[in-house]
């Protein structure tokens, strides 16, 4: 089937704030319709972006009418972007500022030579986990929230150590004093768990990984689980300690309230141009294999 029928309608979606974006952008949405394309953009970017007549539109209506939505950014605004059109199975291409990232793996150098060859069928489909979670206090659900990276309990600003229970699909694992718990997807195993120790996950397992943040005891070690269990972080002593989702929204946690994490039910599914390889990009970020 021609790419140009898979994808009637594609979403521009610019960094937040960023006027730099704005040319890029632009030439982006004239290239796309010279190809036939209908090209809509999201209504924060367009409030930033002077000089785009695309027709502009919140977030949850383009999940509801794009085919494929193309991110102007970098990682951070992947992220956000993914979380908000999760829901409505839209496909994602990240179209990176600077360097390199994780998830926007195309230059705006080399975008509409890169873009064109993937709108001719030329790319790879790589589907990615998140996670959604919820807090229950006093059997009453009181917050929920999605994760493309992870979820996290830390101990927030209190210099004492937090104290809490973890059971995964009902069973009992440990009970551990730290600074707090990462729960991490594939996708978040090169973010702030790999930075408290945890190992790199290849994208699309069905797994996630238990992470301990500077836990009491050194033999309180990451874990990897199977991606349809359902783990449960039950708090001892709370302190001041807080629930954050990919860092962007939170919720301030007490004693007694319990933490649900699971896999969300539907998956953000990327695409990369032809030649992807996600080792060459761990060689980039990690510089392995540097001279020194």
């Amino acid at each position: 089937m021609p790419m140009e029928i898979q994808f009637k309608t594609v979403a521009l979606i610019g960094k937040y704030k960023s006027p730099e974006i704005a040319d890029p952008l632009i030439r982006l949405g004239e290239f796309l319709k010279k190809r036939g394309i209908s090209v809509i953009q999201d209504k924060l970017t367009a409030d930033n972006v002077k000089g785009s007549d695309f027709p502009a539109l919140a977030l949850d209506e383009i999940g509801k009418k794009a085919d494929l939505a193309i991110v102007l950014g970098g990682d951070g605004t992947m992220l956000n972007i993914a979380r908000t059109l999760a829901p409505y199975g839209v496909s994602l291409v990240g179209v990176n500022q600077g360097r390199l990232g994780f998830l926007t793996d195309i230059s705006i150098d080399s975008m509409l030579e890169t873009i064109g060859s993937m709108l001719d069928g030329q790319y790879i489909i790589e589907n990615r986990n998140l996670l959604e979670a919820w807090v229950v206090r006093k059997e009453q659900k009181l917050f929920k929230g999605l994760a493309f990276n992870d979820v996290v309990v830390h101990r927030g600003i209190s210099g004492s150590m937090i104290e809490f229970e973890v059971r995964i699909n009902g069973l009992f694992v440990y009970t551990q004093r730290s600074d707090g718990l990462i729960v991490a997807t594939p996708t978040g195993s090169t973010a702030y768990a790999l930075s408290s120790g945890g190992p790199i996950l290849y994208p699309g397992l069905p797994i996630i990984a238990l992470v301990p943040v500077n836990p009491h005891t050194l033999s309180n070690r990451p874990i990897v689980i199977g991606g349809d269990s359902v783990i449960e972080i039950i708090m001892k002593k709370s302190g001041d300690s807080r629930v954050h989702f990919d860092s962007h929204s939170h919720f301030d946690l007490v004693e007694g309230d319990c933490v649900f994490v699971r896999r969300y039910e539907k998956t953000i599914r990327l695409l990369h141009p032809q030649g992807h390889n996600y080792f060459h990009m761990l060689r980039e970020k990690l510089h392995w294999s540097e001279s020194f």
